[in-house]
């Protein structure tokens, strides 16, 4: 399966809203602050299989010590043909030397990023104050 997987910005509303609701995540009920979440970040890496978009992933960082990865979405028709891998294989070769690089997994993602190096911090806790219901 040949998929482009790249750093870009060139992103379409429609695309993403799409995406969003094909893995089920809230923030497609809030285009109007997703989309420039996603334009703000400090890296926008995308997933393009003949131009559809099916996969996206955006980071934030301060630039030189910290990077957080908090969207990381596949079509649920592409998983398990490495599409994701690929998409953070690029993430973390931009931010390879950087101290810490962070991201939230919840139940099946888990043992994803646990396969790509990502484990559990020491004895933190995964804490927020969120507005959504899909975690």
């Amino acid at each position: 399966m040949e998929v482009y997987v790249q750093i870009s910005k060139e992103i379409q509303i429609d695309e993403v809203i799409n995406l969003y609701h094909a893995n089920g995540w809230s923030s497609a009920k809030v285009p109007d602050k997703l989309m420039p979440a996603l334009l703000n970040s400090d890296t926008l890496v995308t997933a393009r299989k003949e131009g559809k978009l099916i996969g996206i992933g955006n980071a934030i960082s301060d630039g030189h010590l910290v990077v957080y990865y908090p969207h990381m979405l596949v079509d649920p028709a592409f998983h398990g043909f490495g599409v994701g891998r690929k998409m953070i294989s690029l993430m973390q070769s931009k931010y390879k030397d950087f101290h810490q690089q962070m991201l939230t997994a919840d139940s099946e993602a888990v043992d994803f990023y646990r396969a790509l190096g990502f484990e559990r911090a020491g004895k933190t806790e995964p804490m927020w104050v969120y507005a959504g219901n899909d975690h």
